[in-house]
């Protein structure tokens, strides 16, 4: 069997190799993203494993059903970067990634606890020696309530983590499970109306696209602190720069950002950046940004590219796997 493997990080190569070899496979590996120009890099492989900064839309699932790919992955548990649904209409299998929950919900706790002890305004202060205390009144987790939107895998670790500090938790998801053990299920409007901090944990869908919005900011606490480790389309970026300027939004930890695509992950240090929404959303002191990098740990980085090899493997010779989409 012989896999290409778009998008590979040098940190990725050693699992690779070791993954690779394990399961007895050759393995094309490119540093490019996925395009119908660089298609043909994958002829004569049986399956195609990819991260997310290209779009995989049915002119490129097309391409590679042309070549023989058997089998298309995602190194990612997000899968919005692809069009499933043409995928399923011509036969394509397509699998993400399973991975702990453990780093991005460690991470999602952490820009809590940066957005409520405001670490990034006290971080230049103290870059131009101004050590002064106004503006910093922090609070503490366990004074609050925190709601979780989503409470699969990685929502019910930071429920389970978020226990230990004492506070409050409410949770909504269609589907209620383990969670229950940590947080209060509740229906939306309760935990927009009662929740210090909102975090969301979902996949990003025709569904779930700004669910972050206007209105629904509008039903929230004045101050409420917003956490986003999962997808930047999840949130509205015109009405989350409104809820900054008003006050209604007391801060923001977001490690995604809509439109991030062709900025995170590459080094754009001496190019131009056209997003203006991003530019101007960061300036802010009580907005915290990060490279969406929750995920970015040696046991996920290693456990994606185990599922990127073991999925494709696992379809192409039973049909099925794990994280079948």
């Amino acid at each position: 069997m012989k896999i290409a493997a778009y998008e590979a990080r040098e940190d990725e190569r050693e699992h690779f190799d070791r993954y690779a070899k394990e399961s007895g496979i050759d393995l094309i590996l490119t540093e490019q993203i996925p395009t119908m120009e660089n298609a043909s890099l994958a002829a004569g492989c049986d399956g195609v494993t990819i991260l997310g900064q290209g779009r995989i839309d049915s002119a490129l699932l097309d391409e590679y059903k042309r070549l023989g790919i058997q089998c298309l992955n995602t190194r990612t548990i997000g899968y919005d970067h692809i069009d499933i649904g043409y995928a399923k209409t011509i036969g394509m299998p397509v699998c993400n990634a399973f991975y702990d929950p453990n780093g991005v919900a460690e991470y999602t706790v952490m820009l809590m606890l940066l957005c409520i002890r405001h670490y990034k305004a006290a971080l230049w202060r103290a870059q131009v020696n101004d050590y002064s205390l106004q503006g910093l009144y922090g609070k503490e987790m366990r004074n609050l309530t925190v709601g979780i939107l989503g409470t699969g895998r990685i929502g019910t670790q930071v429920a389970k983590i978020l226990s230990g500090f004492g506070c409050r938790i409410l949770g909504f998801d269609h589907h209620e499970g383990a969670a229950s053990e940590w947080l209060t299920y509740t229906d939306p409007d309760t935990l927009y109306q009662e929740s210090d901090i909102i975090t969301i944990h979902l996949n990003l869908s025709d569904q779930t696209r700004h669910m972050i919005n206007q209105g629904t900011i509008a039903k929230m606490k004045d101050g409420v602190i917003l956490i986003n480790c999962a997808r930047g389309g999840l949130m509205d970026t015109d009405a989350l720069i409104a809820g900054i300027e008003n006050k209604k939004i007391g801060g923001l930890g977001l490690d995604c950002f809509e439109h991030e695509e062709g900025i995170y992950h590459l080094d754009r240090r001496d190019d131009i950046i056209s997003n203006r929404s991003m530019a101007y959303l960061r300036q802010f002191p009580n907005v915290v940004m990060t490279q969406h990098m929750a995920f970015y740990t040696d046991a996920a980085v290693s456990g994606m590219v185990q599922c990127g090899i073991e999925g494709i493997c696992s379809v192409i010779t039973k049909g099925i796997c794990q994280t079948l989409l």
